[in-house]
C-alpha cells in the first residue's frame, strides 16, 4: 500500500521542488510532459509545463510524480486556473511514497481495448457474505477420503472432534437465517469466535497472517453496531462469557464455514465437562480445514451449481492503465459483486500492433451508488509484452533507468 506522507514533510517536500526545480512528471496520450514549480508554494502550486498540454481545463485532475533521492513520490492535483504552459492548483492534500505499483497510470489510449475473465468458478449466492476471503488449501488429513463422499468426510471429523471436545453440531445456513449473537456475528465477520476458557477472555489478538479470529476489539465493535452503547460495553462483554460458563460451557468455539466469500454455516464445538483440557489454536486451525473440505466437497456435488456466474469474458470502463496494472469499474451486479480483493482475471489488451494475455490480481476495490472500480496489478506477463506495453502506453523507449524511475498508484 502508498504510504501517505506526514504534513510536515509535505510541505518540505513541497518547497523542496521550487527551491531545487525538481522535474516533476506528467503522463498524457503517449507523452512525457515536465513540469516545475515556478513560485513558493503557500495555499496553492504553480507549475509551469515544458510544452502545452491539449484538453486542460479547470477542474481536470493530474497524477504528478518525482523522484526525490531515490524515492518515488506521487500526488494528484486539480487544477483551478490554466493559462497557456502555466498551471494553478491548490495544495495537495496527500503525497505519497511506499507505492505499489510499478508504473505511472495513464489515460487509456482510444485504440487500446481490454478484455476480462474470471480465473475459475464464481457464484452470486443466498448466504451471508463477507468482504473479504481466504483461499483455503484442502488438508493433507483428507487425501484418502472421496470429496464426494460427504458423509464420509463428516464421519472423519466427528471421530477428531470426540478428542478434544464433549459435543458438536454443524449448522448450514440454506434454510435457516442467522440467529443468535453467536451466529450473526460469524456470519457478519466470516472469523472464528473462540473462547477456550469462559472463566477469561476474547482473544486479545489474532496470531494468523490472515486474520480468522473474532478479538476482543472486533466483538464490542459487533455489539456497538447492534446499539450496544459504549457506556454499557464493558458489561456487555462480560455478560456475554459468564452467560455461557452459567450454562456450563468451559470451553467454546464456533468456527464458519467459507465457500469464497460466502459464509455458508459454521461448526460449533464445547466443552462441558470438567477436567478436559480447554481448546487450542489447533482445534480452529482443524475445524479451519474441515470447513474448507466441507465446502469442496459440496460444490463437486454440485450443490452451488444454480448460483454459478457464467465464466465469459466481460469487459469493464478502464478509468486508468500503467505498464503494472489498471483501475476499471463496472455496474453493480451479481459479477461485480464476485470481485473481491485476490480474486485473479484472466486479461487481454488488443492494441493497434499487438495482443497482450496476462493475469490481473484485484488488490482493491472501492464503489459508489451504481459503479464498483476495482484496481489490478498484472502478473505473469511476459517480458516482450511489458515492453511494448510501456513504449506503447508512454510514447518512448523501456530502459532500466525508467523502470527504476516511473511510479504510480494502483
Amino acid at each position: 500500500m502508498a504510504t501517505p506522507i506526514k504534513r510536515i514533510e509535505k510541505d518540505f517536500l513541497l518547497k523542496t521542488l521550487f527551491d531545487d526545480q525538481t522535474p516533476v512528471m506528467y503522463f498524457s496520450d503517449r507523452t512525457e510532459y515536465i513540469l516545475r514549480m515556478d513560485r513558493p508554494p503557500k495555499t496553492d502550486v504553480s507549475f509551469k509545463v515544458d510544452r502545452p498540454i491539449t484538453g486542460l481545463k479547470p477542474g481536470r485532475r493530474l497524477d504528478l510524480m518525482f523522484d526525490y533521492r531515490g524515492q518515488v513520490i506521487s500526488f494528484v492535483i486539480e487544477i483551478s486556473d490554466i493559462n497557456g504552459v502555466h498551471i494553478t492548483a491548490p495544495i495537495p492534500e496527500y503525497l505519497y511514497k511506499n507505492l505499489d505499483r510499478s508504473y505511472s497510470r495513464v489515460s487509456t489510449p482510444t485504440d487500446l481495448h481490454i478484455q476480462f475473465t474470471f480465473q475459475g468458478d464464481r457464484y452470486s449466492l443466498h448466504y451471508p457474505k463477507v468482504r473479504e476471503y481466504e483461499k483455503g488449501e484442502i488438508g493433507a488429513w483428507i487425501n484418502t477420503t472421496d470429496p464426494k463422499n460427504l458423509q464420509g468426510i463428516i464421519e472423519q471429523m466427528a471421530v477428531r472432534i470426540r478428542g478434544f471436545a464433549s459435543g458438536y453440531k454443524m449448522v448450514i445456513f440454506k434454510d435457516v437465517k442467522p440467529d443468535t449473537t453467536e451466529e450473526r456475528v460469524i456470519a457478519e465477520t466470516g472469523k472464528t469466535l473462540f473462547l477456550p476458557s469462559t472463566t477469561g477472555n476474547f482473544p486479545q489478538a489474532d496470531p494468523y497472517p490472515k486474520k480468522r479470529l473474532i478479538t476482543e476489539e472486533t466483538f464490542r465493535r459487533y455489539l456497538e453496531s447492534t446499539g450496544v452503547s459504549p457506556a454499557f460495553m464493558d458489561n456487555a462483554v462480560s455478560r456475554f462469557i459468564k452467560q455461557k460458563l452459567n450454562a456450563g460451557f468451559y470451553s467454546d468455539a464456533w468456527v464458519p464455514i467459507l465457500f469464497q466469500e460466502y459464509v455458508i454455516g459454521y461448526i460449533h464445538v464445547w466443552i462441558n465437562v470438567e477436567g478436559k483440557p480447554p481448546f487450542d489454536y489447533n482445534v480452529v486451525e482443524t475445524l479451519y480445514q474441515f470447513g474448507t473440505i466441507l465446502a469442496y466437497s459440496l460444490k463437486t456435488k454440485g450443490y452451488f451449481n444454480e448460483g454459478r456466474i457464467k465464466n465469459e469474458p466481460f469487459e469493464g470502463k478502464i478509468m486508468d492503465i500503467s505498464a503494472s496494472g489498471l483501475l476499471f469499474a463496472y455496474p453493480h451486479s451479481a459479477l461485480s459483486g464476485a470481485l473481491l480483493p485476490d480474486s485473479e482475471l484472466a486479461v487481454k489488451l488488443f492494441a493497434p500492433k499487438r495482443k497482450i494475455e496476462a493475469i490481473a490480481k484485484i488488490v482493491r476495490r472501492y464503489k459508489d451508488n451504481t459503479m464498483g472500480y476495482f484496481g489490478c496489478r498484472f502478473l505473469n506477463m511476459a517480458p516482450e509484452d511489458m515492453r511494448f506495453l510501456f513504449e506503447y502506453l508512454y510514447g518512448k523507449a523501456f530502459s532500466d533507468s525508467e523502470a527504476a524511475l516511473v511510479t504510480g498508484q494502483v
